[in-house]
């Protein structure tokens, strides 16, 4: 994990032949940066995978799969989304708009070619303002591939089985990975654990959860009151007495480590969030088996080999 916590989510998942990275919520950049710390290789990475549009998932997605010319894997809506968050419309006045449209029009005349130039300088200009255009577009990707919540796919040698999480949203997902005989899960914003995802996490050998805030802390922090309803709503984030609760009563204990990510820097202690799912794991925990370890945004964690 390259980074997790409210300024950015990035996961990079590999088995023996693929590596995807899920989420590029940090710079390009830093990203790169990141896997530099981690000894990964940027060129070995083959896609991009998208769990939701919010910023400190997407923030460095355009620039880095063009520059690794990867493709990136969306749902539909959350490519929509994403690309009204990367173009936002812009609303002003009738007067501004007429001002900008008599602007525009005057540099266009401005740029007339003159009579006597050549049909070749003329379509030499176009093609370069095409490559202009393009070039501005800041959606542009090297390739888009869609995928739907409960159907699964294959990138490399990695099946994808994308469920359907419970956060605001145009169509946040969660992941299973399955690849070597290794099963992994990536569960993070969602506001509470529904059937569906409570199913996709069993029998997993890496389980990541959220464990985003402390429910005291939240309440007493420095959050405007909207701001907390949202987080502790049905479409927020796990708090850690939620992933206590899914660990004590509805988790397989199948795991050989459980990742606790997604922590909030505001509204939670990483000693809190260990303590309160040690208390739930109890007896499971061993040498071999519920290894807990705790994400960090600053840092990469050390890489997970199973």
């Amino acid at each position: 994990m390259l980074a997790s916590g409210s300024k950015g989510n990035s996961t990079l998942v590999s088995s023996s032949r693929t590596r995807i990275l899920v989420d590029a919520g940090l710079s390009c950049r830093e990203l790169l940066k990141r896997m530099q710390m981690a000894d990964e290789d940027p060129a070995a990475i083959d896609a991009l995978l998208i769990t939701h549009e919010h910023q400190d998932h997407v923030q460095g997605v355009a620039v880095l799969a063009r520059k690794l010319g990867v493709p990136v894997y969306f749902t539909k809506a959350t490519h929509r989304a994403w690309m009204r968050w990367m173009m936002p419309q812009k609303r002003i006045t009738y007067a501004a708009w007429l001002a900008q449209r008599q602007q525009d029009l005057a540099q266009q005349q401005a740029a007339v070619l003159p009579a006597n130039e050549s049909a070749a300088c003329a379509e030499n200009a176009c093609e370069c303002s095409q490559e202009d255009t393009k070039a501005e577009d800041p959606c542009r990707l090297p390739g888009v591939e869609y995928f739907a919540a409960g159907s699964g796919f294959q990138i490399g040698d990695i099946a994808i089985t994308p469920f359907t999480i419970p956060h605001d949203a145009a169509d946040p997902v969660g992941f299973v990975f399955e690849a070597d005989g290794v099963r992994m899960a990536i569960a993070t914003d969602l506001g509470y654990m529904p059937p569906n995802v409570k199913m996709a996490l069993r029998n997993c050998d890496v389980l990541m959860l959220e464990s985003n805030h402390d429910l005291e802390m939240l309440r007493d922090g420095p959050y405007p009151w909207s701001v907390k309803q949202r987080v502790m709503s049905r479409v927020g984030h796990l708090s850690n007495e939620a992933v206590s609760d899914f660990l004590e009563k509805n988790y397989d204990g199948n795991a050989s480590y459980v990742v606790l990510a997604h922590l909030s820097e505001c509204n939670n202690l990483p000693e809190l969030a260990r303590v309160t799912a040690e208390r739930a794991l109890r007896d499971r925990m061993s040498l071999l088996a519920n290894k807990l370890i705790l994400a960090e945004q600053d840092a990469p964690l050390e890489s997970i080999c199973l």
